[in-house]
């Protein structure tokens, strides 16, 4: 148990290392400024509005496809009504409306490239992981 925790440890910390080195290279290539850390960052109140229906929109559908796959006589959930399947669309539609806000209202009109290469980046390499199943890095 101790071996695989340390795994997932040094594994969460080289992935936050390696998007953390990719955000400031983005960064800096295309001269936007670093947003604050755990804040909705809306840009205005159109935005929060889609934001919050985006977020509700999700709880519900979470809420349905866990009542659903627990219907099932034999527990064998469907693969796009999974946790983690919804998580990343969820992700990848807040991230999605936010670039187009961003492209519409912000001053920057670079904020909304990065939106997008960040959100590809991320979402390539967390699709990439599990494909590969980590890379054989937990078996």
């Amino acid at each position: 148990m101790g071996s695989l925790l340390l795994k997932v440890i040094i594994f969460l910390v080289l992935y936050a290392l390696v998007i953390i080195l990719f955000n400031t290279v983005m960064r800096k290539k295309l001269k936007v400024k670093r947003k604050k850390i755990f804040s909705y960052n809306h840009l205005n109140e159109k935005h929060k509005k889609i934001d919050w229906m985006i977020r509700f929109s999700f709880i519900l559908v979470l809420i349905i496809s866990y009542l659903y796959n627990m219907s099932q006589e034999i527990y064998d959930p469907v693969w796009f009504m999974e946790t983690h399947t919804l998580l990343l669309g969820f992700i990848l539609f807040s991230e999605v409306a936010r670039a187009i806000m961003e492209k519409r209202y912000a001053e920057n009109k670079n904020d909304y490239k990065f939106t997008l290469i960040q959100t590809g980046f991320i979402a390539v390499t967390l699709l990439s992981f599990f494909a590969t199943d980590f890379f054989g890095v937990f078996n």
